[in-house]
């Protein structure tokens, strides 16, 4: 167990935390939230010792080991296993089974253990640096940003992997679904406060939001029953028989505590332009074919038609082939055979992450977005450098100083400042927070044009995608369809033979398994029972209010063959009202299955996790 008590940190000026604190229990995944530039990289280095707090606590247990996997990666050895075995322990330096053992069970084959680790695909990098961490043995695993640079498949590796880990983690992660997936708990930094709370995002989100209304609802209170009191206090003041009254106002007013308005916090808020366009189909690709010098064909005879309000999201491996196609249809790229054809009124917004480099360092971005399009004025500029978070002087930063972050924060600016009625995207939400990937999603839902886009986010691929462009087993083809229903029907290949292995390190013996499946059944128990129970208690309610309507259809039978118009007014009242309370236990109960269905769901991997383990 860890526990941060009332920790303060600040640099130059700025708070980052004060007088913060949680506890991270035994087997708790907890995923880590807050704004960029918030502290939660700054929390990970205070717990590993790497900082110290200005003032408080971080407390750690005597031999309770740490391991980070880092978002950097570097080899120094030449063969994955020598690469691996640098993660075992000082007494253990020469175990290379141990390193062998966990090496098959995250997906590597004995040939693998021979190659270079810089041959490794970025997703088995990530698996090789993960395996250094495991055969350590920590008791706590901190991971930044671990989907970075992966592809999909590979995202879906760990978060299986996550889900069956024995011990205690604490991950960073931009991807919302990803994390939802994985973790029991979620820690949050808001206003320079660390709030724990069980659940995922959204049970957060909403704990906060609630808290802040209720906080506002009772500053205003306050403030006017200070103002009451203030009043009272002058009007009186001077009255002798009154003298005891206003004196127990003073006394009161003094103790009231004073509550500041809260501070605006900037988040990303922005919305497209949309250009006009009356047609059918905005695009025509047909057959398309593309390869690299002296590189099998990446792209072979593929053709797709895009109507104009299509969402279509490009899938697949890194290295397959998926930002070329998107250039191609972007007409940043000439295929080598075939051709694509566009609407006359089409107009295209292409995003991607290596135009940053079409920025010029010398312009601010205020004018790189007035740049961007003839119709934007300085008000507009500066308008949309604020939605990008580029507030006050800020939008007078020239490009040149500005991280890959922020300069692709103006690519989106310049996008925004465009009319555009067909929109090309690739992995527009790196270098994003979690709140700023919600803002994008929303006014990606709301453009009235089509979008073409490159993803592994699969909370994006959920909520927009109506068709899929796929990349497997070395080709390509258009699957007609949500991401959920290409699950169902397709799915990917390669994770039938990867799947996680639970029985890792020395650590996960019979007993500690046995140990294990007891703790996930009573975790379930405790987790499910009460949800089961509200659902209990709605389906009671529900029957309960049937029989009323019921009841009541009946009297406004009666009541209309007596033709009594008053009591016929009565009952419908009480009708509507009825079928009022009815509709929302029903949507209660929706949200109660749901809830249930999907923390069934964990807990069912869980132990599926553990069964494969002892076979």
């Amino acid at each position: 167990m860890i526990s941060v008590e009332n920790i303060s940190k600040s640099y130059g000026g700025y708070i980052l935390f004060d007088e913060a604190g949680f506890k991270i229990n035994p087997k708790e995944r907890v995923g880590l939230v807050g704004r960029n530039g918030h502290g939660k990289t700054t929390l990970l280095r205070l717990i590993k010792k790497e900082e110290l707090p200005d003032s408080g606590n971080i407390i750690i247990p005597k031999s309770y080991r740490i391991g980070c996997v880092e978002q950097h990666i570097e080899f120094t050895e030449d063969t994955v296993l020598k690469e691996g075995m640098k993660g075992l322990l000082e007494d253990e330096k020469d175990h290379f089974w141990k390193v062998e053992k966990v090496l098959a069970g995250i997906g590597f084959s004995p040939d693998d253990f021979k190659i270079n680790p810089l041959e490794l695909s970025g997703g088995f990098q990530v698996r090789l640096n993960l395996a250094k961490i495991i055969v350590s043995e920590p008791d706590l695993l901190l991971l930044d940003e671990p989907t970075n640079y992966l592809d999909i498949t590979s995202i879906r590796w760990v978060e299986r992997f996550l889900v069956s880990w024995p011990r205690e983690l604490i991950i960073i992660t931009h991807d919302r679904g990803f994390m939802d997936k994985v973790v029991t708990h979620v820690i949050g930094i808001n206003r320079k406060k660390i709030r724990k709370i069980a659940g995922n995002t959204e049970k957060y989100y909403t704990q906060i939001a609630q808290d802040e209304e209720i906080y506002e609802k009772t500053r205003v209170n306050d403030d006017k029953r200070k103002k009451e009191i203030e009043l009272f206090i002058s009007r009186f003041r001077a009255k002798a028989r009154l003298a005891n009254m206003v004196q127990s106002r003073v006394k009161t007013l003094n103790k009231m505590e004073k509550r500041d308005k809260l501070e605006r916090i900037k988040t990303l808020d922005f919305a497209f332009r949309s250009a006009t366009y009356r047609g059918k189909r905005i695009l025509t690709a047909n057959d398309i074919c593309f390869s690299y010098e002296s590189q099998p064909p990446l792209i072979g005879d593929f053709s797709i038609t895009i109507g104009a309000r299509d969402r279509v999201c490009i899938i697949g491996k890194n290295g397959k082939g998926k930002t070329t196609l998107l250039k191609i249809l972007a007409g940043a790229l000439d295929p080598q055979k075939g051709q694509v054809d566009y609407n006359p009124a089409a107009i295209k917004g292409f995003f991607e992450q290596t135009n940053v480099s079409h920025l010029i360092d010398s312009r601010t971005i205020e004018e790189e977005i007035l740049y961007s399009h003839n119709d934007i004025e300085r008000q507009g500029a500066r308008n949309i450098c604020g939605a990008m978070m580029f507030e006050g002087d800020s939008a007078l930063k020239k490009i040149g100083v500005l991280s890959g972050g922020e300069k692709s924060r103006v690519l989106i600016g310049k996008l925004l400042a465009t009319p555009v009625n067909l929109l090309l995207l690739d992995e527009p939400t790196n270098h994003f927070d979690m709140e700023s990937c919600d803002a994008l999603l929303a006014a990606l839902d709301s453009f009235e044009g089509a979008i073409i886009m490159v993803t592994h986010n699969e909370m994006f691929l959920d909520a927009l995608a109506e068709r899929l462009i796929v990349f497997q087993d070395d080709n390509v083809h258009v699957f007609e369809g949500s991401y959920q229903r290409f699950l169902e029907k397709e799915g990917w290949k390669e994770e039938k033979n990867t799947e996680p292995n639970l029985n890792i390190g020395s650590k996960v013996n019979k007993k500690e398994l046995r140990r294990l499946r007891s703790d996930i059944i009573t975790e379930k128990s405790k987790v499910l029972n009460p949800i089961e129970r509200k659902i209990s208690k709605t389906e009671n309610e529900i029957e309960i209010l049937e029989k009323e309507l019921s009841s009541c259809m009946e009297a406004i039978r009666k009541a209309s063959e007596d033709k009594t118009g008053k009591k016929i007014a009565e009952i419908s009242k009480a009708i509507h009202t009825c079928q009022t309370s009815i509709d929302r236990f029903f949507n209660e109960l929706e949200v109660l299955t749901d809830e249930l269905e999907e923390k069934s769901a964990v807990f069912e991997e869980r132990l599926k996790q553990i069964e494969l383990s002892e076979d």
